[in-house]
């Protein structure tokens, strides 16, 4: 692979990009004006705007095409890669069932005043999302959701009483970084409550960098589009790892 590139657009490495957005102006020449010098300031240089339509009377909806100077380092690039191998249902319940001799523990939620239940339960409902099964699926997964607001404590609390293996915790409202704070606040909680023999944390959401692991005391950060397969494909990592296997038990 090469170590610098850029975009593709009409030919290989011609820099062509096509960005959208929204002004706050009538539509009309002067927005599409508007639109041009915002993106020779953000680098495009040709642009073009290949379509504009009204939005209300007060704003302008832009599609701009163009060609920018910059360059891609792909040494520079950081990322967290899968280091594990998507497993299908019936290897993942082979593996916990061989592995644990018994039901592995899910307990999920979304944590402080967060109302959206789609992500979590995207992942742990039996309908899934993409075209797969969720954890409730999984024969040898035994799933607790615990929906919408969830406090802390609670969580703890129901963590503990079930024996969980592994807490999802989902999180999609963002304003003044309340994902991180509650997420944070959750680990921390889990630490004090369990030390060693607290589950494994994992958290979720549209916003959530799976580089902010470290910062957010969880063992693992999923972003969007994640699959309910991949989620029990990492649980099975985990244990194969001894990461998971160390912590059953817990809430004894």
């Amino acid at each position: 692979m090469k170590r610098h590139i850029r975009p593709y657009g009409d030919t290989t490495g011609d820099g062509m990009i096509q960005t959208s957005f929204t002004l706050p102006v009538p539509y009309g020449p002067r927005a599409d004006g508007a639109a041009l010098q915002l993106a020779n300031k953000m680098g495009m240089d040709p642009a073009m705007v290949v379509h504009s339509k009204p939005i209300g009377t007060d704003f302008t909806f832009f599609v701009v095409y163009g060609s920018v100077k910059h360059i891609v380092d792909m040494d520079e690039i950081r990322v967290v890669e899968r280091e594990y191998p998507l497993l299908s249902p019936s290897e993942v319940n082979s593996t916990v069932k061989k592995s644990l001799r018994r039901k592995l523990v899910v307990v999920g939620g979304c944590i402080g005043t967060d109302a959206h239940t789609v992500g979590i339960d995207a992942i742990l409902n039996i309908k899934g999302f993409a075209g797969e099964k969720g954890l409730e699926y999984y024969r040898e997964l035994r799933v607790v959701n615990l929906g919408a607001q969830v406090s802390v404590p609670d969580l703890v609390k129901r963590s503990r009483a079930e024996k969980a293996d592994a807490v999802l915790v989902s999180q999609v409202v963002t304003q003044r970084d309340a994902h991180i704070h509650n997420t944070q606040e959750m680990s921390a909680a889990f630490r004090e409550a369990m030390g060693e023999k607290r589950p494994l944390l994992i958290a979720g959401g549209p916003r959530f960098d799976p580089l902010m692991a470290g910062e957010l005391g969880v063992d693992r950060v999923f972003g969007r589009g994640t699959t309910p397969g991949e989620v029990a494909s990492f649980l099975v990592h985990a244990l194969g790892n001894k990461t998971l296997g160390q912590k059953t038990g817990a809430g004894v």
